[in-house]
This record gives structure tokens, C-alpha cells and sequence, in this order.
């Protein structure tokens, strides 16, 4: 009974009436305990009685009073509480014990012996009990944690995002988007890449900017931020459809703008989708809705994706 810090009452009893028959001598009984390691400042005052009055040494008395002393002394005399355990559920040789006593004797052992494995039982029950109390608790406060945390990020690039509403200089605001969008998509634990350039094979420099690329449900998508005053049109949403069409469908599309899309270019997403371009239009308007009714980024994101691959609506604006 690993965390049993005192005996309980039922044991208690037992090993008073074990003791005495397994230690066939009284001195036998003293040497038991000094076995289990019990201090000589507590079998002293045994010791001096058996030497002097031995008839006034009863081994039940003795064994009650030693127990009662080990028992009180808590954790101080645990590692002697549970020596004696070890010793009497571990006893085999009866044959030391006076012949009337033996039967008796194994029949005790055998009491002591149940009796601590159900304890066992239990206590093991009872860890298990309180490990796993302890690991919903730990998964209880690192997920409270990680969502505290979640928030407060996403409180920081609500207002880096607010700021960029009173920036004049449309190119600085479509740049600094770039890092808002992006911040925001990896607080709601969207997979994230900041935006990149694409070579040529040979000396061609540079041939594509990437604004960013991000990770949904195993798909890759190329974004793009437009931070313009005026709506865009079929020309100014084309560059990205011709990005994500040389993936060979190996990618899909997320365009995101500060202002409208007009017809023409909705329309033309649409004919994109009928090719297998898969791509979505999103308002800079509908991420600020987002945050002033704190909704759930991707679920927003998915919605927008169902409609454009089930409805071949690219701009799809849900409820």
C-alpha cells in the first residue's frame, strides 16, 4: 500500500493478532520490529522490560503499543510501516512459529495479505484517478492557454489592421496587408508562408511575386492583396488566375481586396472555376466584420471554398 501513510483499522487489527504468531519468542517480536527498521528509542523501553520482568511482557500489549507508536508518528515512520507490511505478506516459513500458532498464523497472513492487495487495488484506482483528473486539468489550462493567447494575437492584428485605414499611401497599406492577413491566418492556425518570389530557370530574374501562401484542409493557396481606391476589374484580377492556372491544379487562389470586384472580374472567376482554376474573392470588409463579431476564420474560409467549387461562386459572402 504504497499510499497508505497510516495503518487503517481493519490492518491494524490483523497484524496485532499476526505478529504475536509469527515471532515464536518475545524477543523474536523486538527483533521483527528492529528489522523494520523501528528506532532503538522506541523497542528500548521492551527491552528493558524483558531483561527485568519478563512476565510482565505480553507480546499482543507489546505489538499493540509499537503499532499505536508507529502509527502516530506518520510520515515520520512510514518506511518502517510499510517494512512491516513487506515483511508479513512476504512471510513463508510457518515452521518457526509455535505449532499451535501456525495455523492460525497463515490463516492471518493470508488476511493481511488480501487485505493489502484490495488496498493496492484501490490506491492504484485512485493514482489513475488522479492522473488523469491532473491531465484533463493540464489539457484544460494549455488549451484555455493557447486560446488566451490565440485572442491576444489576433486582438494585435485587429489593430495593426484598423491602423492601416487612416495610412493615405494605398501601395505602403497593400504592402503592411500583406503581414496583417497573413499574421491573422497563422493566429487561427492556418498553415502560413510570408510572401516569396519565383525565378526563372535560367537568367530570367524574377517572375512571379507571391503574396503569401497558405494551407486549408491539404490544399495550397497562392493569395493575393489588392489595397486599391478604385474596384478591380478582369484585368487586375487576371495576373493571379494565370499564377494559380500554371500550378496544373496543384494550387488554388485566395484574392483579397480593400475595395469591390467589379462584374466583369466576379464573372471571370467564375469561367476560371469552369476551367479548374479554383479561386475565391474576399473583401477586406468581411475580415473586419469578422473581428467586430469575433467569428471563426476558417470556417469562414471553407464556406467561401464550398461555394466556389459546389456553386462556381467565387465571391461567395456568407451570413
Amino acid at each position: 500500500m504504497e499510499n497508505t501513510f497510516h495503518y487503517p483499522p481493519e490492518l491494524f487489527s490483523l497484524l496485532i493478532e499476526t505478529l504475536p504468531r509469527l515471532c515464536k519468542t518475545k524477543k523474536d517480536l523486538l527483533l521483527f520490529f528492529q528489522g523494520a527498521g523501528v528506532s532503538p528509542s522506541l523497542l528500548s523501553t521492551y527491552e528493558a522490560l524483558l531483561k527485568t520482568n519478563s512476565g510482565a511482557f505480553k507480546k499482543p500489549i507489546v505489538a499493540r503499543e509499537l503499532l499505536t507508536k508507529l502509527n502516530e508518528n506518520g510520515d515520520r515512520s512510514l518506511r518502517e510501516r510499510r517494512e512491516i507490511l513487506k515483511r508479513v505478506t512476504e512471510f513463508q516459513d510457518f515452521s518457526v512459529c509455535w505449532e499451535n500458532d501456525r495455523a492460525a498464523a497463515r490463516g492471518y497472513v493470508a488476511q493481511v495479505r488480501e487485505l493489502v492487495h484490495v488496498k493496492d487495488s484501490f490506491t492504484r484506482m485512485q493514482i489513475e484517478r488522479d492522473d488523469e483528473r491532473r491531465k484533463r486539468f493540464a489539457e484544460q489550462t494549455a488549451h484555455f492557454n493557447a486560446e488566451k493567447d490565440r485572442k491576444a494575437k489576433i486582438e494585435t492584428v485587429k489593430a495593426e489592421l484598423y491602423t492601416l485605414f487612416g495610412e493615405q499611401n494605398a501601395k505602403k497599406c497593400g504592402k503592411a496587408l500583406e503581414g496583417v492577413i497573413n499574421s491573422l491566418f497563422a493566429a487561427n492556425g492556418i498553415l502560413v508562408r510570408e510572401a516569396f518570389t519565383v525565378k526563372g530557370a535560367c537568367s530570367d530574374g524574377i517572375i512571379e511575386q507571391i503574396d503569401g501562401l497558405v494551407e486549408l484542409d491539404g490544399h495550397l493557396y497562392l493569395v493575393e492583396f489588392k489595397w486599391w481606391n478604385k474596384p478591380l476589374g478582369t484585368a487586375d484580377v487576371s495576373p493571379h488566375l494565370v499564377r494559380v492556372y500554371n500550378r496544373g491544379g496543384q494550387a488554388r487562389g485566395i484574392f483579397i481586396s480593400y475595395s469591390e470586384f467589379t462584374t466583369p472580374a466576379i464573372n471571370t472567376c467564375r469561367d476560371a472555376l469552369a476551367g479548374g482554376v479554383v479561386i475565391i474573392l474576399c473583401n477586406l470588409k468581411e475580415i473586419v466584420d469578422l473581428f467586430e463579431n469575433e467569428g471563426d476564420i476558417k470556417k469562414w474560409l471553407k464556406d467561401k471554398v464550398t461555394a466556389a467549387v459546389v456553386d462556381r461562386n467565387p465571391f461567395y459572402l456568407p451570413q
